[in-house]
C-alpha cells in the first residue's frame, strides 16, 4: 500500500500536565493504534495533532520519534504545512530527513492566496518533497480557502502531488490524478463507495477496528456507518480535539491536556462523551497499557 492508502488515524499529540510534548505516551498510543486500533497508519502533527501550538522542533521531534518506534508498523504521514510558503518547504524538508512516508500539507490559512497563488505555493512544497508523495488537505472551514474539484485537477498535474484529504463534504467526488480521501469521519463509507482510498479520521482513536472494517468489509460498509453516527456526531461536539483527548483519557490513555486557546471539555461535554463510551460498550474495554520503554 501507499503510505496514504486505507485508514489513517490523525493522532493527537499527548502531553504532560505541564504542556511538554509526553513521548512515551505518544509511541504506546501510536503502537495501539498501528496494532489492535486497527490503523494502517498514523497522521503526525496534523491538526488534531494540534500543529498549530507545536514549535518546528517539536514536530520534527515527534514524527522522527514515531518513525524509529513505529515506522515499521504503519505508515507515518507527517503535517508540514504552513501558510508560508518559505516555512512550508522548510518544514516539508526537515519533517522528510526525519525519516515521513508522505507530507500532508494543507492549503495556506489566514492570507486567502488566489488559484493562481495556491498553485504557486504547491508547486514550491511538491518540489521540496522531492520523491516523498505530497497530500493535500482541503479544510476550508479553517482555511478559509476551499480548493474546488477543478483546481484540485490542476494540483494533480503537479509531480508528486499525489492524494488530496478532503475536508469539504460538499465536494466530495473523485479527482483525475489524485487519490481522495475522506477528511471528516461521516463521510468515510461515502468516500470509499465512489472508490476512494481510505480516510484521515480522529473517531479511529476510539472506534478503529470498526472503521478498519469499513475499509475491508464492503458488504458491511452501511451498517458500520449507521453504528457509529453517534460516535463521529460526539467527538466534535466542540472543537476537534478536545473531545477525542476526553475520550481518550476516559479510556485510559495517556492523552493528557490541551494547548491553549483550546481548553477541556466542560462537564456537560464529558457528560456527553462518557455516555457515547457507555452507549458502545467501550469503557473499561480499553487500555494504553504501559509508556513505551525507548532504548
Amino acid at each position: 500500500m501507499r503510505p496514504y492508502e486505507g485508514l489513517l488515524t490523525a493522532m493527537v499529540t499527548p502531553f504532560h500536565a505541564d504542556g511538554r510534548v509526553n513521548e512515551d505516551a505518544a509511541v504506546a498510543l501510536a503502537r495501539h493504534l498501528l496494532g489492535p486500533g486497527g490503523s494502517h497508519g498514523l497522521v503526525v502533527a496534523g491538526t488534531t495533532g494540534e500543529a498549530a501550538t507545536l514549535t518546528d522542533d517539536e514536530q520534527v521531534a515527534l514524527v522522527e520519534l514515531l518513525v524509529q518506534e513505529c515506522g515499521e508498523e504503519g505508515a507515518i504521514v507527517a503535517g508540514a504545512g504552513s501558510n508560508d510558503t518559505r516555512h512550508g518547504i522548510e518544514l516539508t524538508e526537515r519533517v522528510i530527513e526525519a525519516g515521513a512516508h508522505a507530507v500532508l500539507s494543507v492549503t495556506p490559512y489566514y492570507n486567502k492566496p488566489s488559484p493562481r497563488g495556491i498553485v504557486a505555493h504547491f508547486t514550491a512544497i511538491a518540489g521540496a518533497a522531492v520523491d516523498t508523495p505530497v497530500v493535500l488537505y482541503n479544510i476550508p472551514g479553517r482555511t478559509a480557502v476551499n480548493m474546488g474539484p477543478d483546481l484540485l485537477a490542476e494540483l494533480a498535474q503537479i509531480d508528486g502531488i499525489e492524494a488530496v484529504k478532503q475536508a469539504n463534504s460538499d465536494e466530495l467526488q473523485p479527482i483525475d490524478g489524485l487519490a481522495v480521501l475522506a477528511g471528516n469521519d461521516d463521510i468515510l463509507g461515502r468516500c470509499l463507495d465512489m472508490g476512494g482510498f481510505g480516510g484521515i479520521c480522529v473517531a479511529s482513536h476510539i472506534v478503529g477496528p470498526q472503521m478498519r472494517r469499513m475499509h475491508d468489509e464492503p458488504e458491511a460498509r452501511a451498517g458500520l456507518d449507521a453504528e457509529l453516527r453517534d460516535v463521529f456526531e460526539t467527538l466534535f461536539i466542540t472543537a476537534n480535539p478536545t473531545p477525542v483527548k476526553t475520550a481518550l483519557n476516559l479510556l485510559g490513555h495517556e492523552a493528557g491536556p490541551l494547548r491553549l486557546p483550546l481548553i477541556e471539555a466542560d462537564a456537560v461535554q464529558t457528560a456527553a462523551i462518557r455516555a457515547m463510551l457507555e452507549r458502545h460498550g467501550l469503557l473499561g474495554t480499553a487500555t494504553a497499557g504501559a509508556p513505551a520503554t525507548r532504548a
